[in-house]
């Protein structure tokens, strides 16, 4: 019964996977997005994809891993660029999960439940078939052993999938004229932490696997990379001070103020720790030294936009917004209107309680919203602004948008329909408001189902 309940569990796991963001949060930064957008693109045209179609997201999680749920989106968790030490390391992993893009596995993990599911049934029917000719204690094990059978099938079906992707990684890295030693290093790290944690490497432990065990994945894939020209090209050296950047940016955001100034002590003036150690001066409230910060970093180059975005979010967030202006609109302009720093600049001009920002906040947002509909926050402020000015018709389409992103489709509804009221018929906006009103309404449907398991729709 053992192998039945760790079937029964991993298949409850297995469920659960596919919708890994309903519990998670994504972390989105404009810096970080921009150097993730940076690193893959030549992966992903390696791998025939279209950049503009593939999304890099980083999920707000301190475990070591990445995958793919459907579509063209490739996620990556906080603690895998925790713990990688370069941007050819996090380059590796995009790869074998394009590889799972590409491969279709997702669609394909279907067919693996499916051939499992068949084999525990007809396991179950020939159990029961002994049973009832009085057999109870053959019955038992051959719907143990079938049960063993189906979890193997399926464990055997992802092993394959993974190694496939591991190899389809090697080709992209490859075709994109890029070192596989990032690649092995990160695989080396995994092994580091199944060592760490006494998972064992035998064969009889692989069987119980989703993935090869990580010694045989280097010993497979190191020949493939030793092979390559690309084996002996040295990392590119302005990935790797963004990634460094990156990383000490994530981690004074994240992690404990005390643990940030701890792998980033007040000795080291690198703009990596000056980075890390602003974030976690201004997350344990100490604006003073946040602003003095960024200033040092401002003064090494005080021309980057990430800089500047950086004063004016402390400033803003601080309750100081008219200072935050002039910082925030110099980022703005130098991103050409970034849709996350645009919609900050945004918000920090109509917390001045200034009616005379809210013109130049309406065009900022609706700059960025035009770039980027996925922002709720932009959003949001959108709607403050609208609903300022008594466009009470256009401020619930802006909170229709952002109430359907954050899973609120009984609002987004409501909303919807007041804004298609409010709106003259046929515009623009008058169209979106429906389109809203139909996704919504085909949400919530859905969300019923899933729920109570028969068609419902909302009243």
């Amino acid at each position: 019964m053992r192998l039945i309940a760790r079937l029964l569990a991993f298949l409850a796991a297995a469920t659960l996977a596919a919708q890994p963001l309903a519990a998670q949060s994504i972390l989105r930064d404009a810096e970080t997005e921009a150097f993730l957008d940076e690193i893959s693109a030549p992966l992903i045209e390696a791998a025939g994809l279209e950049p503009d179609n593939v999304d890099i997201v980083l999920i707000n999680d301190p475990s070591i891993n990445a995958f793919v749920a459907g579509g063209q989106a490739v996620y990556l968790h906080s603690g895998l660029i925790d713990a990688a030490d370069s941007a050819e390391e996090v380059q590796g992993v995009i790869a074998h999960e394009l590889g799972h893009i590409t491969g279709g596995h997702i669609l394909r993990y279907g067919e693996g439940m499916a051939a499992a599911s068949r084999i525990s049934l007809l396991s179950m029917i020939a159990g029961i078939g002994a049973a009832l000719a009085g057999a109870g204690d053959a019955a038992m094990g051959i719907m143990m052993a079938g049960q063993q059978a189906a979890m193997g099938n399926f464990l055997s079906f992802s092993r394959t999938q993974e190694s496939s992707a591991d190899f389809a990684g090697a080709q992209y890295l490859s075709d994109a004229g890029i070192s596989g030693r990032g690649s092995l290093e990160f695989f080396g790290k995994l092994l580091n932490q199944e060592y760490r944690y006494g998972y064992s490497q035998s064969d009889e432990a692989g069987f119980y696997r989703t993935h090869p065990l990580s010694g045989d994945r280097i010993s497979a894939l190191r020949e493939v990379y030793e092979g390559d020209p690309a084996w002996e090209r040295p990392p590119d050296p302005r990935n790797q001070a963004n990634f460094e950047r990156v990383k000490a940016k994530l981690t004074g955001y994240i992690s404990k103020p005390s643990v940030t100034l701890r792998k980033y002590p007040e000795t080291d003036q690198s703009i990596p720790a000056l980075y890390a150690r602003a974030y976690a001066y201004h997350s344990n409230a100490r604006v003073d030294l946040a602003l003095d910060t960024a200033d040092q970093l401002l003064a090494k180059d005080p021309a980057d936009p990430y800089f500047l975005e950086l004063k004016g979010q402390v400033l803003l967030e601080s309750g100081r917004p008219h200072e935050a202006l002039d910082p925030l609109r110099r980022a703005t302009a130098m991103t050409n209107a970034e849709p996350l720093i645009a919609s900050l600049f945004g918000h920090a001009l109509i917390a001045t309680e200034d009616d005379g920002n809210f013109e130049e906040a309406e065009r900022v947002l609706r700059a960025a919203v035009g770039r980027d509909r996925r922002n709720p926050f932009a959003w949001y402020q959108l709607g403050v602004v609208y609903a300022a000015r008594g466009d009470t018709a256009r401020a619930r389409l802006a909170s229709a948008e952002q109430q359907v992103m954050n899973r609120q489709y009984g609002l987004a509804l409501r909303s919807a329909q007041a804004a298609e009221y409010g709106l003259e018929h046929g515009t623009p906006d008058w169209i979106r408001a429906q389109d809203i009103g139909m996704q919504a309404r085909a949400l919530l449907e859905r969300q019923c189902e899933m729920e109570r398991g028969r068609d419902c729709a909302p009243g």
